[in-house]
């Protein structure tokens, strides 16, 4: 990770679109501040201006050999994991606060979600009939799909038989190094590089961190080991409680008439009796029925949940001062003075958690929240060699000078 984000300035010189990569579960969460920070350097050496709409000329640079393009599009992956009826007020509240980035929703086993992004990077190929190629940089966390997505965009865009360029896996750092280039175009010619998932770099501390730590682990960015197991259930069942307090999507696990409930223990002890999983003394194991309860919604829980419909959000008295939400990072209060319609309202309350993450996020960043000790130590002693050398240079230039 170190050794890619020291040779990402001089890839993006060479690059024309960027695609990155977050997953729809953790749309805030999967946000990676050194990323942000490259890729805006790239779009100002370019020559644009930020806070421009998507149809914004100006996205096109000019360039002595003409129009050269500077696109940057963030894909939401794993859409088919979260409700789709999040899906347009996300779309209008990213638009309201990030009005020159380009939201992408898709899944890599939706062949349609590949054509259409396919189709997307061949338009903007063509906006410069002259230029010979485009070269496009995928970017992201650890196991987004990064490598997923240029084997499907091959396929389509390389004709005759296209064998699997990149070898994939469903965990974390799997790509070390960053791939030869990989016509995903023939025509019009468009090349890629694969990148290694670049991670945080430091969580937080807290319990921000901790939160940030469960939610990745769930979604396989990290080891789950780093968290234990019972911390991911015990998240897990809290989420799942609030994107669905009247049916949550575990209850398909026992009998019909089994209540939602909040309590941990009490879960597991259901789980452990559901699938036998009893230790010796006759005591139920509720480590076994924890990594269960985490396997399901890996396997099947999560397409489930995300079923949810836009019935369930708003309508009738029952959901006020009511819990709700959207993935793992939007998370709101119905207090049943909201005013419009269901849309209208989910969309002012993403608004609200984007405001809340953008403001959270500075003040950590002020206050060195993001910065481990470790990665303090290291800097601290980074700054006495550079200091110590900068006095040696002085003192050997003080002696030829003299």
């Amino acid at each position: 990770m170190t050794r890619f984000s020291r040779q990402l300035p001089a890839l993006l010189a060479q690059t024309d679109v960027v695609l990155e990569l977050r997953d729809s579960r953790l749309p805030l969460t999967s946000i990676n501040s050194n990323l942000e920070g490259a890729i805006r350097k790239w779009q100002a050496s370019r020559g644009r201006f930020l806070g421009l709409t998507p149809s914004d000329p100006t996205r096109l640079i000019g360039t002595g050999n003409g129009v050269r393009v500077c696109e940057r599009i963030i894909i939401f992956n794993k859409r088919d994991l979260v409700p789709e009826w999040g899906f347009e007020p996300f779309r209008r509240a990213m638009s309201n606060k990030f009005p020159d980035q380009n939201v992408f929703f898709a899944s890599w086993n939706k062949s349609k979600d590949i054509r259409t992004l396919s189709n997307l990077l061949v338009s903007l190929a063509k906006r410069n009939p002259y230029a010979v190629e485009m070269n496009v940089l995928v970017v992201g966390m650890p196991n987004v799909g990064k490598s997923t997505l240029l084997n499907a965009l091959r396929t389509i865009g390389v004709s005759g038989r296209t064998p699997k360029a990149l070898r994939t896996s469903s965990n974390p750092g799997h790509t070390r190094v960053i791939s030869t280039r990989l016509k995903i175009s023939e025509d019009p010619l468009i090349y890629s590089y694969d990148s290694p998932g670049v991670m945080l770099p430091f969580l937080g501390q807290g319990p921000k961190g901790a939160e940030r730590g469960v939610k990745l682990a769930l979604i396989a960015g990290i080891k789950e080991g780093l968290c234990g197991v019972e911390s991911l259930a015990e998240y897990l069942l809290y989420r799942l409680n609030i994107l669905n307090p009247m049916f949550p999507a575990y209850l398909e696990l026992f009998p019909p008439s089994t209540p939602p409930t909040t309590d941990l223990e009490h879960f597991l002890n259901l789980v452990s009796l559901r699938y036998g999983m009893i230790k010796r003394g006759n005591e139920r194991d509720l480590q076994r029925a924890a990594v269960r309860f985490v396997k399901w919604w890996r396997d099947e829980g999560g397409l489930k949940s995300a079923s949810v419909t836009s019935k369930l959000l708003i309508s009738g008295p029952s959901v006020q001062f009511q819990r709700r939400g959207w993935g793992f990072d939007f998370e709101w209060t119905l207090d049943g003075t909201e005013v419009g319609d269901d849309m209208t309202v989910v969309q002012h309350k993403m608004e609200d958690c984007i405001d809340a993450h953008v403001k959270a996020a500075a003040e950590e960043e002020r206050e060195g929240g993001g910065v481990s000790s470790t990665q303090e130590k290291k800097m601290s002693r980074a700054a006495k060699v550079a200091k110590r050398m900068a006095k040696k240079k002085a003192r050997v230039a003080a002696r030829w000078g003299s």
